[in-house]
C-alpha cells in the first residue's frame, strides 16, 4: 500500500471545510466516495468538492475494494456501529470525536481493535495545530519550570458560535450526542491535557442541567490529578449571559505561566524575567495536519497520532465528570 483511498461516512457540516477537502490535499491520499443519508446532499457535496462517487448507503463505501480507509463524521450515536463495520471490512478508520456515545461503547471498540488488522485514529486534531504544538514544546523544555496546576474555563451561552448551527441541534439530544455541548467541545481540551501531562490517576466531578430548553448538562465541573502530581480544575458552562463568554486555559509552573484559549490564536509565556506573546495561524482545513499524520500511520511511516486508548481515557473523564 502506498496510497490511502478514502470514503467519507457522513459528509455534513464538519466535513465541509474543517476536514473534507484535506483528504484530497494530503500527500499519498485521495477521496473516492462520500456518503450521506440524504442522497441529494451527498451528490451536492460530491459535485462541489469534485468527488467522483456519492451514495446514501454505507455498504457501498465499505464494500468498495478501492477504498482502504474511511472517515466517520456522523453524530456519535452511530460511531461504534460504523467503526465496527469498517474494521470488519478491513478498512482503516479516522474517527470523529467523541469517539463513541459513551464509555461502554468505547470499551467495545477498544476490544474490537485488538483483534483487527486495521488501524484507527481518533480525530483529536488540535494536538497537531501550531499553537498547541508550541505549548507542548514549551512544556517539554521546562520553560515554566515544574508544572503545578492547570485550569480551563469555557463559559458560553446556549446558542454559541463555537458550535455549528443546524435546524435541529442533535447535540442537545443525549441519545445522539452522548451529553450536550460538553461532549461536543470538551474532548479536544481533555485530549490536550492527556497529551501534555499523561494519563490522570484521579478523576472527580459533577454536572447539572440549568436550562428549561433541554435536558443536557449545562454546567460541568471537573478535577484531575496526574501521575506527576499536577492538579487540574475545569468548568464548562453553556447557559450564561451572551456578553460573558470565556475561553481560557492557564498552566502554572513554579517558574512561569502559559495562557491561551482553545479557539484563539495567541499564546502567552510569562516568567519571572520576561513576557512573550506568540501568534499563530491555523491551516484553512484545520484537520489537515492530523489527517496527514493518520495517513502516515496507516502507511506505517509514523506512530499513531491519537490512539483508541487515548480516546478511551477522554471518555472515562467525561463520564466521571457528568455521571458522578
Amino acid at each position: 500500500m502506498n496510497k490511502i483511498s478514502w470514503g467519507i461516512i457522513g459528509c455534513g457540516d464538519v466535513a465541509e471545510v474543517k476536514s473534507g477537502p484535506a483528504f484530497q490535499k494530503c500527500e499519498h491520499s485521495e477521496l473516492l466516495s462520500v456518503m450521506r443519508r440524504d442522497l441529494e446532499k451527498a451528490k451536492d457535496f460530491a459535485s462541489r468538492h469534485k468527488v467522483q462517487h456519492w451514495t446514501n448507503q454505507v455498504h457501498e463505501i465499505l464494500n468498495n475494494p478501492k477504498i482502504n480507509a474511511v472517515y466517520i463524521a456522523t453524530p456519535p450515536s452511530s460511531h461504534l456501529d460504523y467503526a465496527l463495520k469498517a474494521l470488519e471490512a478491513g478498512k482503516h478508520v479516522y474517527l470523529e470525536k467523541p469517539m463513541t456515545l459513551n464509555l461502554a461503547e468505547a470499551l467495545q471498540l477498544e476490544i474490537a481493535l485488538k483483534t483487527s488488522k486495521s488501524k484507527l485514529v481518533v480525530a483529536h486534531y488540535r494536538r497537531k495545530l501550531p499553537l498547541f504544538l508550541k505549548v507542548k514544546e514549551l512544556l517539554d523544555q521546562n520553560e515554566i519550570g515544574n508544572v503545578q496546576f492547570a485550569e480551563i474555563k469555557l463559559i458560553q451561552p446556549n446558542h454559541d458560535k463555537l458550535t455549528v448551527e443546524t435546524p435541529e441541534d442533535w447535540r442537545l439530544n443525549t441519545e445522539i450526542s452522548g451529553g450536550g455541548y460538553f461532549y461536543d467541545l470538551a474532548p479536544h481540551q481533555l485530549d490536550l491535557l492527556i497529551h501534555f501531562f499523561g494519563k490522570p490517576n484521579q478523576i472527580d466531578g459533577f454536572a447539572s442541567g440549568q436550562s428549561n430548553l433541554h435536558t443536557t448538562n449545562t454546567t460541568v465541573n471537573g478535577i484531575l490529578k496526574f501521575n506527576n502530581n499536577i492538579h487540574f480544575q475545569g468548568v464548562w458552562a453553556f447557559n450564561c449571559e451572551v456578553g460573558k463568554r470565556k475561553d481560557s486555559c492557564v498552566i502554572y509552573g513554579d517558574e512561569g505561566v502559559l495562557e491561551f484559549s482553545f479557539f484563539g490564536d495567541q499564546l502567552q509565556l510569562i516568567t519571572k524575567t520576561h513576557r512573550e506573546t506568540f501568534s499563530f495561524k491555523n491551516p484553512k482545513h484545520v484537520q489537515q495536519p492530523m489527517i496527514q499524520s493518520a495517513i502516515h500511520y496507516f502507511l506505517e511511516k509514523e506512530a499513531n497520532p491519537c490512539s483508541v486508548t487515548t480516546g478511551l481515557e477522554v471518555m472515562k473523564i467525561m463520564e466521571k465528570f457528568t455521571k458522578s
